[in-house]
């Protein structure tokens, strides 16, 4: 019996501390045309002896046993740019891949690339300022971020967070409302649970971190080729699956209990599918009848990402991606806690809330010829949308008024796009887009013993054309120069317009980088804005269907300094002016460069585009790549945000926060064997929101909320303070891996604002606050 137990516990040993490695595969092409490079010489430089390969014909590459761990590789070519990327984490349940490009050599160089974990440059060359690229490890690894990409893109300089219970995108001041969602070249919808049509986050990702690529984020003054976005583009990419092996991923945290998979289908054409499904966390405890204390207001929701992924002939690729998601929430009146003010719930009131949003795509690559590569995509996309509220108001029912919103969208997508490698200097990129959208949309009031009042209620279709044309140039090793063209036509008012883009980018001494941009850019209004109705003796009227696109100019300088190999500093100074914005016609404060900074839809009608609007400021980032086991990330923002609406008044924004600081580092150490354990940290501070006065005295006499919109924005809210700290531990066993963190949210117990209410009943004025400190575990297993 004795040995019995001594053998056994020698066999887990060995499978647990045995020598662990895994196998790191890739492909190398030409990033301006996307060649395959046969022959490229990949050299894992870290470890002893020194390991090499070639790319073959197809310029995939492979290492079998590569010791766990971070490792660097390093990547040549006859006639390229040498490249180094830095910080490849290598773990027994999962298999690496690499995609890598590299740039053909003008001349001979002095130096390498040298790019880190976190490289700054975009992935999209013809972006050369104001962009910047992330992985699915950003998401895993900042504090706070909960593998969310929008809650990771907080911590870059330009964006404002200092919302807890949502993860809108708020650029530079502008409106949530002006961001553009990409999913592998195709045009989507709000990504979001919980996240109405009419906006661009909510407070759960349907986007799963397991899932994404490398992609990119722009900030402003974006290449050509995206449009209808005035303020930013989050541009996802999804990996594709092992094409050797079967993978299995694991996972509960925060965003639910997850379960992936992917691995090889066909391996003739070197085909994969990978998948990943989760459900809500708290969805789960409710089905095993464990009470939470928030009776039925329990987020439930579920998703699915999904890629598939083949060759389609000698010189082509394919592959279906797509993601579904659906949620729904309700708040009872007589379930809210009377003993604190709660930021979503109302004694008064019934609130039932129904979401769901689907894409599917597919996407087709072809080399047409070894500087030609073209690319087709096409899909459907599809969002539903029921909120209903019942007022249940004891006093008088008046105060809390009933609604019925139902929103159903389809969507019929179709991009195309060619580059061209002229020579190692110049390259083009042209494409078009179409976005056929068919809509149901029904929104009215219910006031008792007063008729209905109907906001929006039609069926229709409408249809969005694009087309761009840029050009990259370089001369020499010092300067490049990027140009381009983009153009769209809205079919519902015959709405045209144009505008350039340009940026440029001189290298004025090794390390030092000067860069410049500039972008007009335009962006339709919502649907919903669109099929407002206006009351008329006969019937109604769409007052606003004759809108014309907002029109934004970005104007950008930059400066950038690779300190060293793996830290860098950057300063960019931005202005951006904003024209043809809606406002009323009547004399007003309201501009539609406000929209998104509440939960409620604007219902204004007989809108017009004369309002006008400005945003400036100076954004700093100072980052480390992760070195000798740190990292580190400061960045800060200095902005100011106004607007005129039809009264001619300069107001703020509702953005306009004045000033955005996040700081953030990690530190990880080996302990034992191939474990490790780390710690995350995260602190951010963002100046105060400008808020609308209540006019308490009009309030308390009618009965009705009012706020004194002469004096829009112009009382500035409490700043928001946030400290984020995060543990971790991961072991790495035979042929899996187990990780575990803790992520200890607001360990301050900072009390930030959510918003300002008045009481009508209790004649007060009070503050709704967001979340207090908040721990999160996460578990993840992969193998």
């Amino acid at each position: 019996m004795k040995k019995s137990v001594l053998s056994l516990f020698s066999f887990f040993l060995s499978f647990t501390l045995c020598a662990q490695t895994q196998v790191v595969t890739g492909e190398v092409h030409d990033e301006a045309s996307g060649l395959p490079l046969e022959g490229a010489t990949i050299i894992i430089g870290n470890i002893e002896p020194r390991r090499g390969t070639e790319a073959d014909h197809n310029g995939k590459f492979r290492f079998d046993r590569v010791p766990l761990g971070r490792h660097t590789i390093a990547v040549s070519k006859l006639g390229y740019e040498e490249r180094i990327i830095a910080d490849i984490v290598v773990t027994a349940g999962k298999a690496v891949f690499l995609n890598i490009v590299l740039t053909e050599a003008i001349r001979q160089l002095t130096e390498i690339v040298i790019d880190g974990a976190q490289d700054a440059k975009a992935k999209n060359k013809m972006a050369l300022v104001s962009g910047r690229s992330f992985n699915m490890e950003d998401t895993r690894k900042f504090a706070g971020a909960l593998g969310d990409p929008s809650r990771m893109a907080a911590n870059f300089a330009g964006v404002i967070s200092g919302n807890d219970s949502r993860n809108d995108i708020v650029i530079r001041g502008n409106s949530p409302t002006g961001m553009l969602w990409q999913l592998e070249g195709l045009n989507i919808p709000n990504p979001n649970h919980f996240g109405t049509f009419y906006t661009t986050g909510g407070p759960i990702s349907m986007l799963n971190s397991n899932n994404i690529a490398r992609s990119d984020f722009f900030t402003g003054a974006f290449p050509a080729q995206y449009g209808n976005a005035l303020s930013g583009v989050f541009d996802i990419n999804l990996r594709s699956g092992n094409t050797e092996k079967n993978e299995f991923v694991a996972q509960v945290g925060f965003n639910g209990f997850e379960l992936g998979a992917e691995g090889p289908v066909s391996k003739k054409n070197q085909a994969s599918y990978l998948v990943n499904y989760r459900y809500s966390t708290l969805g789960v405890f409710k089905a095993l009848g464990i009470d939470f204390g928030t009776g039925s207001a329990v987020p439930l929701y579920q998703d699915i990402n999904y890629k598939i992924s083949s060759r389609a002939g000698k010189n082509g690729k394919i592959s279906v991606f797509g993601i579904m998601g659906g949620s729904d929430v309700n708040f009872l009146g007589h379930e809210v806690d009377t003993t604190r003010q709660d930021i979503y719930g109302d004694i008064y009131r019934n609130s039932y809330n129904r979401f769901l949003t689907t894409v599917t795509g597919i996407h087709y690559t072809f080399q047409a010829s070894s500087k030609t590569t073209l690319k087709f995509i096409a899909g459907y996309s599809s969002t539903a949308e029921k909120y209903s509220l019942d007022s249940i108001s004891y006093i008088d029912s008046s105060v809390h008024p009933s609604v019925d919103a139902r929103f159903r969208t389809g969507k019929f997508s179709f991009a195309a796009n060619g580059i061209h490698k002229i020579n190692a200097r110049h390259s083009v990129q042209a494409g078009m887009s179409y976005d056929h959208t068919n809509f149901s949309m029904m929104n009215k009031e219910m006031h008792p013993g007063e008729p209905d009042i109907m906001y929006v209620s039609n069926d229709g279709s409408l249809g969005l054309a694009q087309a761009y044309l840029q050009w990259r140039g370089r001369f020499g090793n010092r300067f490049t120069l990027t140009g381009g063209l983009h153009a769209q036509y809205l079919a519902i008012n015959d709405n045209m317009a144009s505008g350039s883009r340009a940026g440029l980018q001189y290298a004025i001494s090794p390390g030092h980088v000067l860069g410049a941009g500039y972008g007009r850019h335009y962006q339709a209004q919502h649907m919903y804005v669109y099929y407002l109705q206006t009351p008329v003796n006969n019937g109604v009227q769409y007052t606003n269907k004759s809108l014309k696109f907002t029109r934004s100019d970005h104007y950008i300088l930059t400066y950038g300094w690779n300190i060293s190999p793996t830290t860098r500093f950057r300063a960019e100074g931005y202005y951006q002016r904003l024209g043809k914005v809606p406002v009323e016609q009547t004399l007003s404060s309201y501009s539609s460069l406000n929209m998104g900074a509440g939960f409620e839809l604007a219902n204004n009608d007989s809108l017009v585009n004369k309002g006008s609007g400005y945003n400036y400021g100076l954004d700093i980032t100072l980052e480390q790549s992760f070195h000798k086991g740190f990292y580190f990330m400061v960045t800060a923002s200095a902005l100011n945000s106004k607007y005129r609406g039809s009264d001619g008044i300069k107001r703020n924004t509702a953005f306009n926060t004045g000033h955005v600081v996040n700081v953030l580092g990690g530190k990880e150490w080996k302990v034992r064997g191939n474990d490790i354990i780390s710690v995350n940290i995260r602190v951010s501070t963002v100046g105060g929101k400008y808020m609308t006065p209540i006019d308490v005295e009009w309030s308390d006499r009618s009965g009705r909320l009012k706020f004194r919109e002469e004096e829009a924005f112009s009382e500035k809210g409490p700043s928001y303070f946030r400290a984020d700290l995060k543990f971790g531990f991961r072991r790495e066993l035979k042929r899996s891996t187990f990780e575990f963190s803790m992520d200890f949210q607001n360990i301050t117990n900072h009390k930030n604002v959510f918003a300002r209410d008045y009481n009508i009943r209790q004649r007060k004025l009070y503050y709704l606050y967001q979340q207090g400190f908040f721990p999160v575990p996460t578990a993840r297993f992969t193998f």
